[in-house]
């Protein structure tokens, strides 16, 4: 009787995931391939041909290595992670085609599908998740179904299972970014999701350095979404792509200090009087938690709070911040402090920020890996002004 092969944990193919060459003489740390072109005349040369096309042997080795990761058949990395969304949503749709997303979402994510699909010919139904109203959004020409796990910024978990049924019934993909989670706290394609989509900028990079997403999912799928991106032009640079590889290989034990740190300092913000709402998927209050024990392997490294006093005191508590840092972006090993308003959501108007549950004082932390105990040593000093 064969041996069945073993599936080695995520920590390592994290680090060997890709690396295939072990001949001697060959380098432990697979070298940058600064080439846009390859010797190559006709097709039996093989697929290194030119980098714009995805087929640099780095942006090859770090696209598989991440399909690894996540437990699908294939992968691409691409140059952003709105790179990655966009040529996943034109892949799978075209003129006349309709798709149905979670009202929650990044803001430029919602942008593309309610201002810029249109003028494709691609109409997309907002609905909200928690009122059932996924199978009643569904038209014939329905495509796919959009969502976020968890939504950015309010940390709302979905409960993925009851729209992945109702998908493949209908023979629908369910599209899935899983930025905030990463695969280490939540492997999308282990409850069935079709495509996977992740800011590799984020948590899979995790030192701000780099700008990268990565699409996996079923061969066929990526094929497509390869082909979109060789046309629109939105490769990974080797060295970028190279960075990612690196980055990657700490992934596993980064998110673990991520989660233990975030967890400890929305402890920290529930006992504190000047916060109206934490919102973190660890803590008992939040209105998802018994979900996210079900379907996470950890809640992740993002805390979201709402201060009482509204825009004025999130704009005071940002100004009295000394360690973590107000920037932009998150998943990276040092603290960083936005508000939505001001950044990922601010091309939405207040009414649609609010219905989508981010009022003025909304804040959104990335936790790091600093020391817990002085990242809550300086959020308690810029509360207190």
């Amino acid at each position: 009787m064969a041996k069945q092969k073993r599936e080695a944990h995520l920590a390592t193919t994290s680090v060997h995931g890709g690396h295939e060459d072990r001949v001697s003489g060959a380098p432990v740390v697979p070298p940058i391939v600064q080439s846009s072109t390859f010797h190559w005349a006709t097709p039996d040369d093989g697929e290194l041909l030119y980098s714009r096309f995805g087929n640099n042997p780095n942006q090859l080795l770090v696209g598989a290595k991440v399909a690894a990761i996540e437990g699908t058949e294939a992968g691409v990395a691409l140059g952003s992670g709105m790179a990655a969304v966009a040529m996943t949503l034109l892949a799978l749709t075209k003129a006349g085609d309709h798709i149905v997303a979670a009202s929650g979402l990044y803001g430029a994510t919602h942008a593309l599908l309610g201002q810029e699909l249109p003028r494709r010919g691609i109409a997309t139904t907002f609905v909200d998740p928690d009122m059932g109203e996924w199978e009643k959004a569904l038209l014939p020409e329905t495509r796919l179904l959009y969502i976020e796990i968890p939504v950015n910024p309010t940390l709302r978990i979905i409960d993925p299972r009851p729209i992945i049924a109702m998908a493949k019934e209908k023979g629908i993909h369910v599209v899935c970014d899983a930025t905030f989670s990463s695969p280490v706290n939540f492997r999308a394609a282990n409850v069935g999701i079709d495509v996977v989509v992740q800011s590799a900028t984020k948590y899979l990079g995790g030192h701000s350095d780099l700008i990268a997403g990565v699409v996996t999912g079923p061969s066929e799928v990526i094929e497509e979404v390869t082909k979109m991106s060789r046309l629109y032009g939105p490769s990974l640079d080797p060295h970028a792509a190279w960075l990612l590889d690196r980055g990657i290989k700490t992934l596993d034990v980064r998110l673990k200090r991520h989660n233990e740190n975030a967890m400890a300092v929305a402890r920290f913000f529930e006992s504190r009087s000047e916060v109206e709402r934490v919102l973190y998927p660890g803590l008992e209050s939040h209105p998802d938690h018994e979900l996210a024990q079900e379907i996470m392997n950890g809640f992740g490294g993002m805390v979201s709070i709402v201060l009482k006093g509204g825009g004025e005191a999130a704009d005071d508590f940002m100004e009295h911040l000394k360690l973590g840092m107000c920037a932009p972006s998150l998943g990276g090993v040092e603290t960083l402090v936005s508000q939505p308003r001001y950044t990922s959501h601010a091309g939405l108007t207040p009414d649609l920020r609010r219905a989508q549950g981010i009022p003025d004082g909304f804040v959104r932390l990335s936790i790091g890996i600093e020391a817990a105990e002085d990242l809550i040593a300086d959020f308690e000093q810029a509360l207190s002004g």
